[in-house]
């Protein structure tokens, strides 16, 4: 399997189990499929993974702070989706949408430069 290991090999099955398993909730109970999506599973098992990777926490440390920052202009993203939505169908929508994510990252960038924070 393109010379991976078992570990890795673990860590695509877990990983794509969360996502499906959320995914299957949320056609049942939106609200809990959103819970379950806000929550920061994806960056909790990458954190989990380079810890067992690396045993290194400062890595950890810089992926966390690293993250924190990617979180707040993800955040519009999930406003104005909907909006799209009501405008337009879905791949249009989520399109434009990542447009809007795409400039909030590219706004913080800029801004985070500006008070010398890099990433």
């Amino acid at each position: 399997m393109l010379g991976y290991g078992g570990q890795e090999i673990v860590k695509f099955l877990v990983t794509a189990a969360l996502v499906v398993l959320i995914a299957e909730i949320s056609k049942r109970v939106t609200w809990i499929g959103a819970l379950l999506a806000s929550l920061p599973l994806v960056s909790y098992m990458a954190m989990v993974w380079l810890y067992v990777d690396t045993k290194d926490k400062d890595a950890v440390g810089r992926l966390s702070f690293d993250v924190f920052w990617y979180v707040l202009p993800s955040l519009p993203f999930f406003l104005v989706l909907p909006w799209f939505l009501k405008k337009m169908s879905f791949l249009p929508a989520l399109g434009l949408a990542t447009c809007v994510l795409f400039v909030c990252y590219l706004g913080m960038l800029v801004t985070l430069k500006r008070f010398g924070v890099t990433l």
